[in-house]
């Protein structure tokens, strides 16, 4: 059973300031092995504020030694009502800049905040003084986390990371959510205007389209999903990229397939061939635009396809 905070003894006090110290040293130390690839200066900074908690454990062993011998209990956080949960995020690869920022920030006011409630425990004056300069420092420690990015970092080292998220975000939701759009606009091109054609009823032409779009979304989302974990290519977590793929993939198809609810088989067309256009310039403008290709080359290549495809549908459904 976790002991409340208030029964704490002034040794065991001081012997869960000597775990949280070390702790929090540790998983600075794998955020800056886990930035260094990508963000070498901040991985820096992080490095440093590892070596500061590691300061900050020899000072509390140090007291605790002078007070209490050599034997430290071991007393982790989760032994501790109060504490909340942390969820793992030293462990991800590769990680999100923004949200190990966010993490240092957390980590740094739970620990303040645990000094400054530990201070009216104690009796004693010299470890009264010790905890309250260390809730100094993981104050300045929250306001180092909160600024990596302005006043910690150069203005071209500020811009070389912003780079390489846009590198990440990129590889991790762009290249698996355009890959489902494509799929989802240009593969259900043809079963639902074939069905269109077929049947000449809207209806029919919305469930063929429905089931055509949705069996897309789950079949490349699998697909995505189980292609790599990540750990090698860097491109995340499977199943973030299965989830946005296969989503994507869903959108595309439902987006020329919502007309087909106009009852008005004419009209219901009329709109489908306006949004499939729609589509493609969309399309073309995120190749254009993330994958770096010249915007007509995007513009003809996607076009072409989904013209070759809708006119697959086309001649099948009309035969």
């Amino acid at each position: 059973m976790a002991k409340n905070f208030k029964d704490l003894s002034e040794r065991e006090v001081l012997a869960l300031a000597i775990t949280l110290e070390e702790e929090d040293g540790r998983i600075y130390g794998d955020f800056a092995e886990g930035l260094r690839e990508q963000y070498p200066a901040t991985a820096e900074i992080f490095e440093e504020m590892r070596a500061e908690e590691s300061l900050h454990r020899q000072m509390l062993i140090d007291q605790f030694r002078h007070r209490f011998g050599e034997h430290i209990p071991l007393i982790r956080r989760e032994d501790v009502k109060g504490f909340v949960a942390r969820r793992p995020l030293w462990l991800v690869r590769p990680l999100g800049i923004n949200a190990v920022r966010k993490q240092a920030q957390v980590m740094e006011t739970e620990t303040r905040r645990f000094y400054e409630s530990a201070i009216p425990l104690m009796g004693d004056a010299s470890t009264r003084k010790l905890l309250g300069d260390l809730a100094e420092i993981e104050r300045q420690h929250y306001a180092t986390a909160g600024t990596l990015g302005e006043k910690y970092l150069t203005a071209d080292v500020q811009k070389e990371e912003v780079e390489a998220a846009r590198r990440l975000f990129v590889l991790q939701i762009v290249q698996p959510g355009l890959a489902g759009l494509m799929d989802g606009s240009v593969s259900t091109l043809a079963p639902v205007f074939a069905a269109a054609f077929a049947t000449k009823n809207s209806w029919d032409a919305f469930l063929v389209g429905m089931a055509a779009s949705i069996g897309a979304g789950i079949s490349m989302g699998f697909a995505e999903a189980l292609s790599d974990d990540g750990s090698m290519t860097g491109r995340g977590h499977p199943w973030v990229r299965g989830a946005v793929c296969g989503a994507m993939t869903t959108i595309g198809g439902v987006g020329h397939t919502l007309p087909f609810m106009i009852r008005s088989f004419h009209v219901a067309m009329m709109v489908a061939v306006f949004v499939v256009a729609i589509e493609l310039g969309v399309i073309s403008y995120i190749r254009h635009r993330y994958m770096g290709s010249p915007w007509l080359t995007a513009a003809i290549q996607v076009v072409i396809g989904g013209v070759l495809v809708f006119a697959t549908g086309i001649l099948i459904g009309s035969s």
